[in-house]
């Protein structure tokens, strides 16, 4: 099974576990996660990013400092900007959040419901599919000399067949690299390969 179908099931998991949504932001380096996945309401993710919730949410300054677990109810959040009473008005009422990994590439991930707080099974069946999620979409080290010639001669604009001539190699042979590179790098378009491996410091 591939590395995508694996994230795709976990996913469904998590949207079995949080009827209101849930976010996960996967091995934050630079202030910016590698992945996301996110199911939240779009009127919420709306209001959030207008306002630049994400330097105020309290989740985010607890998910920096700790790792492990925790209900948004828990008295020892700080919440100044009363984040957690303006999720409520789009069906964010009970929420939990967890943290994981090391400080250079932390997974952060919260689930919401509308209805219950969420009882400690079901917390720490989302703590396990996190750092399942974590683990499996671990960044590469590195790429091989093969891969980063294609990658870089698509980045640079070639399109296959001249990427290919530039290379000394058939367009089939620089497909196959292009889908190894995929592959390796988790991505489901070359584009998005590109991308990845310009994130992870590859290219």
């Amino acid at each position: 099974m591939s590395i995508q179908s694996r994230i795709d099931l976990k996913l469904r998991d998590l949207d079995r576990l949080a009827p209101s949504g849930y976010f996960v932001g996967l091995h934050i380096r630079f202030t910016a996660p590698l992945m996301t996945f996110q199911t939240y309401d779009k009127a919420w993710l709306d209001h959030y990013t207008a306002n630049g919730y994400v330097l105020r949410d309290p989740m985010t300054a607890w998910g920096f400092s700790e790792t492990g677990s925790i209900r948004w109810s828990d008295p020892r959040l700080p919440d100044p900007f009363r984040l957690f009473d303006e999720a409520k008005h789009y069906g964010l009422v009970y929420g939990a959040t967890v943290s994981c990994g090391p400080i250079r590439s932390r997974t952060i991930a919260s689930m919401a419901r509308d209805d219950r707080e969420f009882d400690l099974p079901e917390i720490e069946t989302f703590e396990l599919i996190v750092r399942e999620l974590h683990d499996m979409t671990q960044p590469p080290e590195e790429l091989t000399r093969a891969q980063i010639e294609a990658l870089r001669c698509v980045a640079g604009g070639d399109r296959h067949a001249a990427a290919a001539a530039k290379l000394g190699i058939s367009e089939s042979a620089l497909k196959a690299r292009l889908n190894s590179a995929r592959a390796r790098l988790m991505a489901r378009t070359t584009a998005e390969a590109i991308q990845r491996a310009k994130d992870f410091r590859l290219l």
